[in-house]
């Protein structure tokens, strides 16, 4: 028993500071694409390659459009390696939760050569999310809601990878704890519902039983690729695509799976939903 005393004390504290500071990455660690749309010479291979369909061209009257959902994209790296051009590269970056399902879409029109290739005319850009700060969250929270945030995790048909990364939240390197938010087990406990899976049909009744049982002000956080637009499942026999197919969502967290630190950054986006919503206004 003192030795295992003794290791924890040497080890210290092993709880990363973010939001506050930017977190570790690992080497390997992949984030989103980013796309250089003026550079872009054909999006077209891009578009054959993506599993998901988060990159789509359509032509018509001499001009194409190109549309980028990162609600859809599952951070694979497979549109990189179809652009010759270097236009997209993969990035670490994975802080892209929103509250607005259009914030996530990007769309460039360009204008057609002979060949199949295109010359850029316009597109459009995505106005990052406002976050929270780390000083400010539990003081936040108590001011809303006169205690912690609770929150009830729906698995409404995932492949459990987006739980894994949930699980992660309440281990001593996130200690979603330390911010006065906790898993509870019951929806009508709780003031947030963080769901994760394309909606299965066998779910559909459980997930909206669910909602309606959650009390107001309660938000929904669409959880993933899945959570967002069905993801590589997308809409079939078995499944109804995104959440807010279903129910109402407030903020949408893009990933497959979206790590701890992006899940953290569209909760504490979300609290300023239930902000907005009960008409209080942050202090400085």
């Amino acid at each position: 028993m003192f030795k295992i005393l003794q290791k924890s004390f040497s080890v210290g504290s092993a709880t990363a500071d973010y939001p506050r500071i930017a977190p570790h990455l690992a080497d390997q660690f992949r984030g989103c694409p980013e796309f250089d749309f003026a550079a872009w010479k054909d999006a077209r291979p891009a578009a054959d390659a993506c599993p998901t369909g988060a990159i789509a061209v359509s032509d018509r009257d001499g001009l194409r459009q190109v549309t980028v959902d990162y609600g859809r994209c599952i951070f694979c790296g497979e549109c990189e390696q179809a652009s010759a051009d270097g236009a997209v590269r993969m990035t670490r970056h994975f802080e892209l939760a929103a509250t607005d399902r259009r914030d996530l879409i990007l769309t460039a029109e360009y204008a057609l050569h002979p060949d199949g290739s295109h010359a850029a005319l316009r597109s459009s850009t995505r106005g990052p999310s406002a976050g929270e700060s780390a000083k400010r969250i539990a003081s936040a929270i108590h001011r809303l809601l006169g205690r912690s945030l609770s929150i009830r995790q729906v698995d409404a048909g995932s492949c459990n990878g987006c739980e894994q990364e949930i699980v992660a939240l309440n281990n001593p390197v996130h200690d979603i704890e330390r911010f006065g938010i906790h898993f509870v087990a019951s929806p009508r406990h709780a003031d947030m519902l963080l769901v994760t899976g394309p909606v299965t049909r066998n779910m559909e009744l459980a997930l909206r039983k669910t909602w309606a049982a959650t009390p107001t002000p309660k938000v929904v956080v669409a959880v993933g690729a899945c959570g967002i637009s069905g993801g590589i499942f997308a809409t079939n026999y078995a499944s109804l695509g995104g959440v807010d197919s279903v129910i109402p969502v407030d903020v949408y967290i893009p990933g497959c799976p979206p790590r701890p630190e992006a899940l953290l950054h569209g909760i504490l986006l979300a609290l300023s939903q239930v902000r907005q919503r009960m008409g209080v206004h942050p202090r400085g």
